[in-house]
């Protein structure tokens, strides 16, 4: 048997296997999140998309990123930080987690607070809010020599800098 991508320390037969192939409603927020973890880790498409509120008309498009992200990298491994409620008696909960993966050699961590509710009795995803999300400028960087943006005509760090 091998041991589950969610990081559980289990087989995946005793572990996400259970809801991901078995069908077995998902007891808590965060065994959502590390069967959803483990899910991209395989390439479980279907699971993902089923746990996830997605609006029908961005269904196709969400399907497609997603199944391109997760058959895309290499998952190296999930650590859950903090989970917020989410257990069998509570309707909403979160999960701040870091999934760990890969892409052409290159290392990434995914570092997200995943927002989690009850739909018909089973947990959903509902949204995520990443977290230190790389900042890309629009613009290229003002260096500390170069003419100030804001027109004055001096340097930057005589300036705004």
């Amino acid at each position: 048997m091998a041991e589950c991508p969610c990081g559980s320390g289990l087989d995946y037969e005793k572990c996400c296997s259970l809801y991901i192939n078995d069908g077995i409603p998902v007891p808590t927020a965060e065994k959502l999140m590390r069967a959803r973890y483990t899910s991209y880790a395989m390439g479980e498409i279907d699971f993902i998309m089923n746990t996830h509120e997605v609006d029908p008309k961005d269904r196709e498009e969400s399907r497609k990123a997603t199944e391109e992200w997760a058959k895309g990298s290499e998952w190296q491994g999930l650590e859950i930080i903090k989970t917020t409620k989410g257990g069998e008696s509570d309707d909403t909960g979160t999960v701040e987690f870091k999934a760990h993966y890969m892409v052409d050699r290159a290392r990434y961590t995914h570092h997200e607070l995943s927002k989690f509710g009850k739909k018909e009795g089973k947990w959903i995803f509902l949204e995520g809010q990443e977290i230190n999300k790389p900042v890309h400028r629009d613009e290229p960087k003002v260096g500390r020599n170069d003419p100030c943006p804001c027109g004055s005509g001096k340097k930057y760090k005589k300036c705004c800098g």
